[in-house]
């Protein structure tokens, strides 16, 4: 559903209404050629009013289920409200052959008068109430959309942080392997080294004793 499609035609009903919602009562005050005209214009102004709210039906086809059945209702109530224009189009009908005698009561033409103003505030508070309760429920369908949005984004971050904190606790393993095998290395080293000490002494032992026997050897053959 297109909903800038929707809320254009919404408009041009409301326009539509408001200009049909006067005509009834400007059809009662008329006469002749006047009225004529302004029953024509009626049912042409009704026709594309009609027109409009098959559109609307049209694009709710696609909307969400909740969305599409409140603006069902909606579509419902503005039938109903058509059909009493209609209707009250048909009495004005009537109620113009008998001006006179209405010209002779003005008590009676105001309090009807009055009446039907009031209808038509009430109705109008009514269309009001129910475009904000349309907005409100829009409002809270994109806040509910973006919490759901924040939720996921919160969810993988703490599923990222997670991932990085078993990265770092394998590296401190890895880290503390490292200094054990560290440590065991130089044990070894330090063991090759005492070694290679002890084998460099028992070798200048060695050597010293041979060139002691060789020295000995020597002296008792050529001195003695």
């Amino acid at each position: 559903m297109s909903s800038e499609e929707f809320e254009k035609l919404h408009e041009i009903y409301k326009s539509l209404f408001e200009e049909l919602k006067l005509l009834p009562e400007k059809a009662l005050r008329s006469q002749g050629e006047e009225r004529k005209r302004l029953v024509r214009t009626f049912d042409e102004r009704k026709g594309e009013a009609e027109e409009v709210l098959q559109g609307m039906d049209e694009e709710l086809r696609s909307a969400p289920s909740a969305f599409r059945n409140m603006m069902s209702t909606k579509l419902r109530m503005y039938n109903r409200d058509l059909g009493k224009l209609q209707r009250d189009m048909k009495t004005s009908d009537s109620g113009s052959s008998s001006q006179a005698g209405v010209g002779s009561h003005p008590g009676i033409y105001s309090s009807e008068n009055q009446q039907s103003t009031q209808v038509q505030s009430q109705r109008a508070l009514l269309l009001q109430g129910t475009d904000s309760l349309t907005n409100a429920s829009q409002s809270i369908e994109r806040t509910l959309r973006i919490a759901a949005e924040t939720d996921q984004v919160g969810t993988d971050i703490i599923e990222e942080l997670g991932g990085q904190r078993e990265q770092l606790d394998r590296a401190r393993n890895t880290l503390v392997n490292t200094g054990e095998n560290l440590s065991k290395s130089r044990k070894v080293l330090r063991a090759i080294s005492r070694r290679l000490m002890t084998n460099k002494l028992l070798l200048g032992v060695i050597i010293i004793m041979e060139l002691a026997i060789l020295a000995a050897a020597v002296y008792l053959k050529f001195f003695r």
